[in-house]
């Protein structure tokens, strides 16, 4: 996200203050900021908050992320009533969420020229920060709560996500969606390779290949060479860090030309695009929303002039659109159609995340009746 105007503030002492602005999800520089402390009562803030002033947080570290989870209290009490049919719900959840987003994100804290947190108490950011935003440049102000999933982040990346179909662990970088969600790569393992793409010298492309990780388990199944692309920076990145780690740089390239598809023609054409028709509000919703179904509407024109004779093109793609009637599924089948295409088979595989069986989910019925599937595609 690029940087947005920067922010002034005055200091109890009577000086002024200032520095950039950065904001991932591209949230407005705020036009009134006030200096905060631990002596600053959770209603207070929560009032400022919400009337568009925001906190510059001068207290100790801690007492930042315990008011921060009190905000969140008071926004809890405000959850939307279920609408009259699954969109409705679906689209109050959003405006709510977006809502909390951006009463959260009045907290806010100053990184210094280095990158670091001069706050009482507070841990050594600077790795974290310099991962996600680059190098630093000059004083910024952002958001306590961004500031916490960049330290998340960091974590997930150090640590990794074990994938034994990718022969390994996964690496997440920030701003790139994890492959917590096991069960698409689970159907790209499992999925019967098309006769071209059971040679040693079949051609696989992944398009959209975030972390790298189903490039990872094509390359762990045989294929003698994948190309994988993205629209994502970052995401490039991590790919790229993904096949180093797990010794496949021979195997599979990453490019970054700005096309969904690469040259040439492949055996077998991947794609897990976003599942939710949606503009994202965060880079990594990137990996959820899908404005007006660009990628998928982009993935099927373009996958019967990119196939070789007898190749395959795999759309792993949940339903959960279906079931907050965001799309049906006639119109997914008659996406096909339109691009020429045929249904060779589908796989099909229940979700095993947490929120597929939390009552408390506003959109919890939704998510019960999700199932992801891998559709094989031919030309018809």
């Amino acid at each position: 996200m690029p940087d947005l105007p920067g922010i002034s503030w005055t200091e109890p002492a009577g000086e002024a203050g200032a520095a950039r602005w950065h904001s991932e999800s591209g949230m407005p520089a705020p036009k009134r900021v006030t200096v905060a402390d631990d002596r600053m009562k959770a209603d207070k803030a929560y009032r400022l908050a919400c009337e568009g002033t925001a906190l510059l947080w001068r207290g100790d570290y801690q007492g930042a992320r315990q008011l921060l989870k009190a905000l969140g209290r008071r926004l809890d009490r405000l959850a939307p009533k279920p609408g009259s049919t699954p969109a409705e719900t679906f689209h109050r959840h959003r405006q709510s969420r977006g809502h909390r987003a951006r009463v959260l994100g009045m907290l806010l804290v100053v990184l210094e020229e280095d990158h670091a947190l001069d706050l009482r108490r507070a841990p050594d950011v600077r790795e974290a920060c310099g991962e996600a935003y680059g190098p630093a440049r000059g004083r910024t102000a952002v958001s306590l709560r961004e500031l916490l999933g960049v330290i998340g982040a960091h974590e997930w990346r150090k640590k990794g996500v074990e994938m034994p179909a990718a022969g390994g662990r996964i690496h997440p970088h920030y701003g790139v969606f994890s492959p917590i969600r096991g069960e698409y790569v689970d159907l790209v393992a499992a999925a019967p390779l098309p006769a071209p793409a059971q040679l040693a010298t079949g051609t696989a492309f992944d398009l959209g290949t975030g972390t790298g990780v189903l490039a990872a388990v094509l390359a762990h199944r045989g294929l003698g060479r994948v190309v994988a692309t993205d629209s994502s920076p970052r995401a490039l990145a991590c790919a790229r860090d993904n096949v180093a780690r797990l010794g496949l740089t021979g195997r599979v390239e990453v490019v970054d030309d700005g096309a969904l598809y690469p040259p040439g023609r492949a055996a077998l054409v991947v794609c897990n695009p976003p599942w939710l028709p949606g503009r994202p509000t965060s880079a990594v919703e990137q990996g959820v929303y899908d404005p007006d179904s660009a990628m998928l509407k982009a993935f099927l024109a373009g996958l019967a002039e990119h196939l070789e004779p007898s190749g395959e093109g795999w759309l792993i793609i949940s339903d959960l659109a279906e079931h907050l009637g965001l799309r049906t599924r006639q119109e997914l089948l008659d996406a096909f159609g339109t691009a020429g295409l045929r249904v060779v088979d589908r796989h099909d595989a229940k979700p095993r995340h947490p929120r597929a069986s939390d009552p408390g989910d506003p959109l919890h019925t939704a998510r019960a009746a999700e199932t992801t599937s891998l559709w094989r595609l031919a030309p018809a």
